[in-house]
């Protein structure tokens, strides 16, 4: 996952990234932490070596175009999203990382949802009884 520590010290969860997906920090100014949730690999990238692998080779300009692109594509929906219900944007997080859910702390999806881990449970516990 990747998120930020606000001056209080709270974890606020920005990103999931499943099998074969990519998350992490774009920026210079390493606003964001990445933390391992389960086994994986992890790939330090500097922005210096990023631009000489597509200058040189097509094939990788092409990969990080298709990678940006679904990545900008996620932070717009995720705008939407954020006008939506607690419950709505939980449904909605179930049908995205439905394989990631089995395996993350409740208190990290409550804060990838800005909602308190005690709502979560409530959210959960109305949708099983409905």
């Amino acid at each position: 996952m990747t998120y930020y520590t606000d001056n209080d010290g709270v974890d606020h969860v920005v990103q999931f990234a499943g099998s074969g997906w990519w998350t992490g920090d774009q920026n210079s100014a390493a606003l964001y932490s990445t933390r391992a949730l389960s086994d994986g690999e992890i790939i330090l990238l500097p922005k210096a070596a990023q631009d000489v692998l597509m200058e040189r080779h097509i094939k990788f300009e092409r990969y990080f175009r298709h990678i940006f692109q679904h990545a900008l594509m996620r932070i717009q929906a995720r705008f939407t999203e954020s006008h939506s219900t607690a419950e709505e944007r939980y449904l909605s997080f179930r049908a995205r990382y439905a394989a990631i859910e089995q395996h993350v702390p409740q208190k990290y999806i409550a804060s990838y949802l800005g909602i308190t881990p005690e709502f979560l449970s409530k959210i959960r516990k109305k949708l099983l009884r409905s």
